[in-house]
C-alpha cells in the first residue's frame, strides 16, 4: 500500500505538468510586438513640415513677390476648415471632438476671442516676411515665452513670480543683442513681430484659461477644427478691404495656383504632424524640437536666402537659446539630460569608435566654415559696435549728423 501511495504521489506533478505549455502559448498570441515608427521619425517630419513652412512662407511672399500676407493667412485657414469638415464628417479622426461640450454662446465668448488674437498673430507673422530675414524672425521669436509668462500674469491666469521673470530675462538680454546685430533692421518689420508674439502670447493664454477645465481638452487638430471658420472669416474681411482690391490674375499667374495649392496642404500637413508628435512623444519633446528647429532655421536662412547673420546676432541667439532650455527645463532636469547624453555617447563611443571620430571631426568642420567661411567673408566692412551705436541713436531719435 505504501508502494502505491508512493507512486500516486509521484505521479501528481506528470499530471499536471502539460498544464503549462497549454497556457503559455495563448498569452504569447494575445500580446504580439506591436511594431511602430521610432520616435525620431515623428520629430524629423515635424521639423520638416514647420521648416518648409516657414521657408515656404518667406519665398511666396518675397522672393515671388505676392505682396498679399492676409490673403495667404486666408487661404491657409479656409482650407484647413474645409479640409476639418471632410475630415469630421466621413473620418473618425476628429471623433474626440463630440466629448467638447461647444455651443452658440460657448464659440461666440470663448472660440470667436481667441481666433480674433490668432488671425492678428497669423497676419503679423506673414507681413514680417517682408521686411525682416528668417533668421531674424526666428531669433526675435525666442522672446514669445516671456510674452506668454507676462500674458499669464496680466489677465490673471497665474500670479506673478519674480524669480521666474529673472530667470526669462536672459531670453530678452540675448534677444537684444541679436537685434542690435542685425545687419538689415527694419522698424516696420520689427514692431510688426513684436505684435505678433504679443498676440500669439494672449492667444495661448486663453487657450490655456479655457482648457484649465477638462471638459475643454482637445487637441490641436480638433482646436483647428473650431478656430479655422473664425480665423477665415475674420481674415477674410480684412483681406477683401486691404489687399482684394490690388490683387490681378498676374499675381496669381506669377506664383501659381498648384504652388499655392501645395503650400496650404503643407500648413495643414504641419498641425497633423503635432498631434502625432504630442500623441507619440510628449509636450517636452515637442519644445526641444522647436529648439532644434529654430537653429536650423536660422541655418536654412543664410543657406537658402543669403541672409546676412553677424557674429554679434549668433552671440546674443546663443544666450537667448541658453536661457529658453533653462527656463523650460530647469536646472535639474538639464543635469539629468547631460548626465544621460553623456552616458549615452561614451557608450556610442566605445561601440562605434570610428564613426564617433567622424562625427565630430565632421562637426568641426561645420562649426568652422559656418563661422570663418559662410559669415567672415559676408561682411568685410560689418562693426557690431558702430551699428549699435547708430541705431541706439535712431531709437533716440538722432538723425546721426553729429551736433
Amino acid at each position: 500500500m505504501e508502494k502505491e501511495r508512493m507512486s500516486g504521489e509521484i505521479e501528481r506533478p506528470e499530471q499536471a505538468a502539460p498544464v503549462l505549455p497549454v497556457v503559455n502559448p495563448a498569452i504569447e498570441k494575445t500580446e504580439p510586438p506591436k511594431a511602430g515608427l521610432h520616435p525620431a521619425v515623428y520629430i524629423a517630419t515635424w521639423i520638416s513640415l514647420s521648416s518648409s513652412v516657414i521657408l515656404f512662407n518667406k519665398w511666396i511672399l518675397h522672393t515671388a513677390d505676392f505682396k498679399y500676407p492676409i490673403f495667404l493667412t486666408t487661404w491657409h485657414l479656409a482650407f484647413a476648415t474645409l479640409v476639418t469638415q471632410i475630415m469630421a464628417r466621413f473620418t473618425k479622426t476628429l471623433d474626440s471632438r463630440k466629448k467638447v461640450p461647444m455651443t452658440g454662446r460657448v464659440y461666440l465668448r470663448a472660440i470667436v476671442p481667441i481666433g480674433l488674437f490668432f488671425s492678428l498673430s497669423l497676419i503679423c507673422g506673414n507681413v514680417t516676411y517682408l521686411y525682416l530675414s528668417v533668421a531674424f524672425i526666428q531669433m526675435l521669436k525666442a522672446t514669445t515665452p516671456v510674452a506668454v509668462l507676462l500674458a499669464t500674469w496680466g489677465l490673471g491666469v497665474a500670479p506673478p513670480n519674480m524669480k521666474t521673470l529673472g530667470n526669462v530675462s536672459i531670453i530678452v538680454l540675448g534677444v537684444v543683442i541679436a537685434s542690435f546685430g542685425e545687419i538689415k533692421f527694419v522698424l516696420t518689420g520689427f514692431l510688426f513681430q513684436v505684435g505678433g508674439i504679443i498676440f500669439e502670447a494672449i492667444r495661448l493664454t486663453m487657450v490655456q484659461r479655457l482648457l484649465s477645465s477638462a471638459e475643454f481638452k482637445m487637441d490641436p487638430l480638433v482646436s483647428l477644427y473650431y478656430f479655422a471658420p473664425a480665423c477665415a472669416v475674420m481674415n477674410g474681411v480684412i483681406a477683401l478691404v486691404l489687399e482684394v482690391p490690388k490683387m490681378t490674375g498676374a499675381d496669381f499667374a506669377k506664383v501659381g495656383y498648384a504652388t499655392l495649392l501645395l503650400n496650404a496642404f503643407i500648413a495643414f500637413a504641419l498641425n497633423v504632424s503635432v498631434v502625432f508628435l504630442i500623441g507619440k512623444t510628449s509636450s517636452l519633446v515637442l519644445t526641444l524640437s522647436g529648439v532644434l528647429k529654430d537653429i536650423l532655421l536660422v541655418i536654412a536662412s543664410i543657406v537658402v536666402f543669403g541672409d546676412p547673420v553677424s557674429g554679434l546676432q549668433f552671440f546674443g541667439y546663443s544666450i537667448a537659446l541658453c536661457g529658453l532650455i533653462y527656463y523650460k527645463l530647469g536646472a535639474d532636469k538639464i543635469k539629468e539630460y547631460l548626465g544621460d547624453g553623456q552616458r549615452a555617447w561614451a557608450d556610442y563611443g566605445v561601440r562605434h569608435p570610428a564613426l564617433r571620430k567622424l562625427i565630430v571631426f565632421g562637426l568641426v568642420i561645420f562649426t568652422v566654415f559656418i563661422i570663418f567661411g559662410g559669415l567672415g567673408n559676408a561682411f568685410p566692412e560689418y562693426d557690431p559696435s558702430q551699428m549699435a551705436r547708430e541705431k541706439l541713436g535712431n531709437m533716440m531719435g538722432s538723425t546721426g549728423d553729429g551736433a
